[in-house]
């Protein structure tokens, strides 16, 4: 039985020799710092665009529907088309308790003597509008919200209003021309958390109905769920009505329903398959990390064959000498570790910082204790599996011939 004091022995005897060795010790660490660092920060920032993601759906609730024509992303490059007759079906549908549809397409933008791009998005001002503005946290910072009368009106977003659009800075009754016609600024939005959002205008439907050549088609609809039924259940039976008003077979569906559950879970999937590729190859720092570990323990063996004959000369065990070398090439490890987990928190945090600055504020880098000790632990690990051939060579030398090696 090994008692704490012999390992706290070792331990300083493992400390004395990186200090005795201090730029090998470095370099041998320094893949173990890179591979860390790597692993720590992509998880962190994984782990933080999970949580944000998870507590906007949670803050907005599981109840809700998005319905979509099939095809594209969210139905931009679709043959088919949801309508008023599809709204209406949705609406009037079992378990739906009120759904609203909105039009959304890139137009141009004139302002002063700029022309830019943008997403023009045109919202229903009747019940089903605060569907849609909370399922996308539209939230007015400065002027006030349209009304169902403001026609060529619009609430403009944030990068409009702070210049991060155009090169000037877009007020409240200013006037901007959105394909060749005159739309009045009503209202600022708050930060949302992404350049496509940020930087939108936000009209009546009617009017970007008219906008867009005259036909009422929904790039997306959102549905509420009647409180106490399942919304899987629910979307099964809108989708069979749907097939029924659409003259479709089942599998041959030009629209599709999700459900937030189902949001949330292909959010994580994709999340997950993306971190796992990056930390493997983060994973292949880890691996040349370990190899340094173990070539330096080898040379160290070498250069201390005297010194472990002079061990095992005063009464120093096989155990004895494979510990003190597992525990050294452990703490090469652990050490580089703990200095990758610092590096990994400082890139984290600097690509969190840079982030928000481009109005990305999805992008929050999380630290949870078990990150910590997970990569502390798995350091630890590496460097003393690196260290068992190495160690195993100087446990089996004969003290003679140990003290006989120059």
């Amino acid at each position: 039985m090994i008692s704490s004091e012999s390992i706290k022995d070792y331990i300083i005897f493992a400390v004395k020799s990186f200090k005795a060795r201090k730029l090998r010790t470095f370099l041998t660490m320094l893949g173990i710092f890179v591979g860390i660092a790597a692993v720590v920060s992509l998880v962190s920032l994984g782990q933080g665009l999970e949580k944000a993601i998870t507590e906007q759906f949670e803050s907005l609730g599981t109840n809700k529907l998005m319905i979509m024509p099939k095809g594209g992303f969210y139905g931009m490059g679709s043959s088919a088309v949801l309508d008023k007759d599809d709204l209406k079906i949705i609406q009037n549908a079992k378990g739906i308790r009120n759904a609203g549809g909105f039009v959304s397409k890139v137009a141009s933008i004139e302002f002063g003597n700029e022309r830019k791009y943008s997403w023009i998005t045109g919202l229903p001002q009747d019940e089903s509008k605060k569907i849609i503005s909370d399922i996308s946290t539209f939230k007015i910072e400065q002027g006030r919200d349209l009304k169902k009368s403001d026609s060529y009106k619009t609430v403009i977003g944030k990068m409009l209003a702070d210049g991060d659009f155009f090169d000037k800075k877009v007020r409240i009754g200013d006037k901007l021309l959105v394909e060749n016609r005159k739309f009045e600024v009503i209202g600022i939005l708050g930060t949302i958390g992404n350049p496509q959002d940020d930087s939108q205008l936000i009209v009546n439907l009617d009017s970007a109905v008219e906008l867009f050549g005259g036909k009422e088609e929904y790039m997306t609809i959102m549905a509420d769920v009647v409180d106490g039924e399942t919304p899987s259940k629910v979307a099964e039976s809108l989708k069979r009505t749907l097939r029924r008003h659409r003259g479709l077979k089942q599998g041959e569906e030009d629209f599709s329903i999700q459900t937030f559950e189902e949001m949330l879970e292909s959010f994580g999937s994709i999340l997950l398959i993306v971190q796992s590729v990056l930390i493997g190859i983060a994973a292949i720092s880890l691996l040349v990390g370990g190899v340094g570990i173990m070539n330096t323990m080898y040379t160290s063996v070498f250069q201390r064959t005297n010194e472990i004959g002079i061990m095992k000369a005063i009464g120093a065990r096989n155990s004895d000498i494979l510990l003190i070398f597992l525990i050294e090439s452990g703490f090469l490890g652990m050490i580089g570790g703990a200095v990758g987990i610092g590096i990994g928190f400082a890139i984290g945090k600097t690509v969190e910082l840079a982030a928000s600055q481009y109005g990305l504020e999805m992008f929050k880098a999380s630290f949870p204790w078990y990150l910590i000790l997970g990569a502390l632990a798995f350091s630890f690990i590496v460097g003393s599996i690196a260290g068992v051939f190495p160690a195993r060579q100087a446990s089996k030398l004969k003290p003679v011939d140990a003290l006989r090696y120059e």
